[in-house]
């Protein structure tokens, strides 16, 4: 539980690198974008689970943000 609450707020700082790493306008807002921060953590420990074959794996923070900025950019992609 406490991973997941750790996910949580590390995702809403990467949601907010994430907007000021990938300049313009968003559709959603800061709180749209702070939500894809938190959805950029889940999967940027996704991926990195996928490389690193262990279970108990945690995105590190360049990870949380390149799976930011790519869920970012898709939902830019599709909202505009």
């Amino acid at each position: 539980m406490a991973h997941l609450l750790g996910q949580l707020v590390v995702g809403l700082i990467v949601g907010v690198c994430a907007k000021l790493l990938v300049p313009g306008r968003d559709p959603g807002g800061i709180i749209v974008t702070a939500l894809i921060g938190v959805a950029g953590a889940f999967v940027g420990s996704f991926i990195g689970r996928a490389f690193k074959k262990q279970a108990d794996y945690s995105a590190g923070w360049l990870m949380s943000i390149i799976g930011a900025i790519v869920l970012l950019v898709l939902y830019r992609m599709v909202a505009a």
